[in-house]
């Protein structure tokens, strides 16, 4: 029984596998350097593991439609995180329900008894959602399954003995995050329970015993709690540790819908302890609209970096976006890091320096003052693919804007603004606006500290634009639809600013003839 499962798990992804990547990566807003689905509606980011030299990213994935719908695990696989390689979907909905999100990791030990000490499997652990139940009941109808993979994650089969946690009777119990904690000797699961966390513990993945909760009276509470992730961190420049609670909420963002938000503390095992200086309120990965549903990558890492994923959308229009053959994107593959800062310990986070792969061409800029407006960009240049390195002392200005746009005057605007002591993101008049009410917006998170000297690094594809500011201190992750794409940025300002030094880089496509055309 468990070969003809796995016999029909192939059969029924062939036909992705056929798919040749060439005339689908060309479309209108597909981006050409971050992760995107071949055809139909994608979200979270699953399962992601480091394995034998691949990095493997699962994915929510409807193959019918794209929009929302029954869910699957898509499954592509990279050696770097910047070129990918599509493979067939990983795990199909059964007699318990979809497979809705959850995580992977290699079983090294076999505590699972699924492989062995030469040939480790693979273990993916993910929720059913029974949409049957559903309709019966308002609580019960989420429970975590697993399966196995022993031909690194090409192929899976289900536990015969599905579900390996059972639902206690609420409603949301969903998106396992599976960690191994070694002074224990034993599998942590992180799962979102409603508006809290409850971490459980096993010996062997199909055993599981609640160990405790955190967060029903601390951080933000306007949308359920979901997909949660717990890693270990080391501070910036010290020795010491930390551990970072990563948790998605459905709706009430610093900017509107969805968002994540980060704890830091430390787990002993069983419980997660803030730090007593950690504030209640909530802190945010990311404060633009579309960095959601975030997740580090399990498994020895090179160079042992806690790697991070994240869905670039945002619910409140994620099915309504203007795309056509596919629907929404990753974010690119970001380093999370600590560090120590009068408010306390807090995340950061930058782009993989992978990424620097793709660059093709640069138009740098030396030390000058700009008064009123000057072109970073190369006179003329065609390039839409770009990486932005600049330092600005904007001591003198009150307002500072890098205006990103095309030739119909399209534009999305990053600004400092001084005045109100906040950085903003206006995508107003971004291009494609009227698909969603609550799409054209000005995102702002606030300036910390009091410092003149301000690093951007900014992202710019064919449909988004990624802002780091002072090295990942401040993020920003948006989407936008022009009907070209950007191909200029431009710095303004009311008074005089000085450049400090500015880099754009040209990048190239990840996509190519042959990529996503499986195995």
């Amino acid at each position: 029984m468990k070969r003809l499962s796995a016999l029909l798990l192939v059969a029924a992804a062939a036909p992705l596998a056929a798919v040749r990547a060439g005339p689908l990566y060309d479309e209108q807003y597909r981006p050409q350097f971050h992760f995107s689905p071949p055809q139909q509606w994608m979200n979270d980011p699953n399962g992601m593991v480091y394995a034998d030299g691949e990095y493997h990213l699962f994915y929510q994935y409807n193959p019918y439609a794209n929009k929302w719908g029954p869910m699957h695990w898509g499954h592509a696989v990279s050696g770097d995180m910047v070129h990918w390689n599509n493979l067939p979907i990983a795990l199909f909905p059964d007699r318990h329900g979809t497979v809705f999100s959850g995580s992977a990791v290699v079983d090294k030990g076999n505590t699972s008894g699924f492989g062995s000490a030469a040939n480790p499997a693979m273990v993916a652990v993910f929720t059913y959602h029974d949409h049957l139940h559903e309709n019966l009941s308002p609580v019960g109808f989420q429970s975590q399954g697993i399966a196995y993979s022993l031909d690194k994650g090409r192929t899976w089969v289900k536990y015969e003995k599905n579900p390996v946690l059972q639902n206690p009777g609420v409603r949301d119990f969903r998106d396992p995050k599976v960690s191994w904690f070694a002074p224990r000797s034993r599998w942590i699961m992180t799962l979102a329970v409603g508006n809290h966390v409850g971490f459980y513990s096993s010996a062997d993945l199909k055993e599981w015993t609640h160990e405790s909760d955190f967060g029903a009276a601390v951080g933000a509470h306007a949308g359920v709690w979901e997909c949660p992730d717990l890693l270990e961190l080391t501070v910036t420049g010290e020795a010491a540790t930390k551990d970072v609670l990563l948790v998605s909420v459905g709706s009430g963002a610093p900017n509107g819908g969805s968002g994540t938000q980060y704890f830091v503390g430390r787990f002993d095992g069983r419980e997660f302890t803030p730090d007593a200086s950690a504030p209640n309120t909530a802190r945010w990965v990311d404060y633009g609209t579309d960095d959601y549903a975030g997740s580090t990558w399990s498994g020895a890492t090179p160079g042992g970096r806690q790697l991070f994923i994240g869905w670039m959308s945002n619910w409140e229009y994620a099915n309504l976006v203007p795309t056509q053959r596919w629907r929404n994107a990753m974010t690119v593959p970001r380093t999370l890091t600590l560090a120590r800062t009068p408010e306390g310990t807090e995340l950061r986070s930058l782009p993989v320096a992978e990424l620097a792969a793709l660059r093709t061409g640069r138009n740098t800029v030396g030390r000058r003052t700009v008064t009123n407006s000057f072109d970073l960009t190369l006179a003329n240049s065609s390039s839409d693919l770009l990486d932005l390195d600049v330092k600005l002392n904007t001591r003198r200005a009150n307002r500072i804007d890098l205006v990103f746009s095309n030739a119909q005057n399209q534009r999305t605007v990053f600004r400092i603004n001084n005045t109100e002591h906040r950085y903003e993101v206006d995508r107003t008049a971004s291009g494609a606006i009227d698909f969603s009410p609550k799409f054209a917006s000005v995102q702002t998170a606030p300036i910390v500290g009091q410092s003149a000297h301000v690093a951007i690094r900014a992202l710019l594809d064919r449909s988004s634009i990624e802002i780091f500011i002072n090295d990942g201190q401040t993020v920003f992750t948006t989407i936008v639809f022009p009907s070209t794409p950007y191909n200029k940025i431009t710095l303004e300002s009311d008074k005089d600013v000085g450049i400090e030094g500015s880099t754009v880089y040209t990048l190239q496509s990840i996509w190519n003839e042959t990529s996503g055309s499986g195995e």
